[in-house]
């Protein structure tokens, strides 16, 4: 943990500093912006993404992000390393003041994620990881202190009944035959909705078992939680092709997918409508 503390502390500078910025928004009365494609946006998404930039710049890798310029793709296809952020994900439960927020960040090689960090503001909580260090929780109090951070077991084996984590989106045709095909083979479904990816601090402790997204998402919304999600026996896959996602592609929407404990037997097919 303490190479992945030095090789990553910037990320998590960043996070604390933006954190602070979110929530003394927070505590304000919040105004909306309504952007272009219809998504609300927040003095707070903009401050963050100002001061996660400012750390990040100083790495000297390239950055995508969801409140920053998006640099053409005939420029950024031959990038071999890029940082996926979204400073503020979930918008809109912060607009509502649910606490269901989160910072993203999430550093993608060869378009696959490798490392990444998520920041709960409200829990004052984060995890960490990749791979190649397996992944990592702490408090905000010890996120400068890596020796007191809590390594994140490997996923067990589900019990029963199988636990769903899922987003407060419209549930289509899809979605309820995804489902269907799940509840066949384990049973009764126990199920939970929450917004944004605070989603992952569940999965990647093991509470949930799967997280299906048949809904528009994009790359800076899941990058680091694929991340830290395949450090401890998880894995994110495209619905139609079965295939982990991949990043920094022409288009930055992601395809639909599915989060789940690699331990859980799902099958992949059935085609979309």
């Amino acid at each position: 943990m303490i190479n992945l503390f030095n090789e990553f502390k910037t990320t998590i500078y960043a996070a604390l500093e933006a954190s602070e910025a979110i929530m003394d928004n927070y505590a304000r009365e919040i105004e909306k912006i309504i952007k272009a494609d219809g998504s609300p946006v927040t003095k707070a998404d903009l401050t963050s993404s100002l001061i996660i930039i400012r750390h990040l710049e100083t790495t000297g890798i390239p950055i995508i992000g969801e409140e920053s310029d998006k640099t053409e793709y005939k420029k950024r296809k031959h990038w071999t390393k890029v940082w996926c952020v979204d400073p503020l994900d979930g918008t809109k439960e912060f607009i509502k003041k649910n606490g269901e927020f989160v910072i993203n960040i999430g550093l993608v090689e060869n378009n696959i994620p490798t490392f990444g960090l998520i920041a709960s503001p409200i829990r004052r909580e984060i995890i960490i990881g990749g791979k190649q260090w397996g992944a990592f929780q702490m408090s905000y109090d010890n996120a400068l202190k890596p020796e007191k951070w809590r390594k994140i077991k490997p996923l067990p084996k589900p019990k029963t009944p199988i636990k769903m984590i899922s987003s407060r989106s419209h549930y289509s045709g899809d979605f309820l035959k995804l489902v269907e095909q799940i509840q066949g083979r384990y049973g009764e479904i126990e199920a939970k909705v929450m917004g944004s990816a605070l989603k992952f601090f569940e999965l990647v402790n093991g509470g949930f078992d799967f997280y299906p997204r048949l809904a528009p998402t994009m790359e800076w919304d899941i990058a680091a939680g694929q991340a830290i999600y395949e450090a401890v026996g998880g894995q994110v896959l495209n619905v139609e092709t079965g295939k982990p996602l991949v990043y920094n592609k022409q288009s930055l929407k992601n395809p639909y997918f599915i989060a789940y404990n690699k331990k859980v037997e799902i099958s992949l097919d059935f085609h979309l409508q």
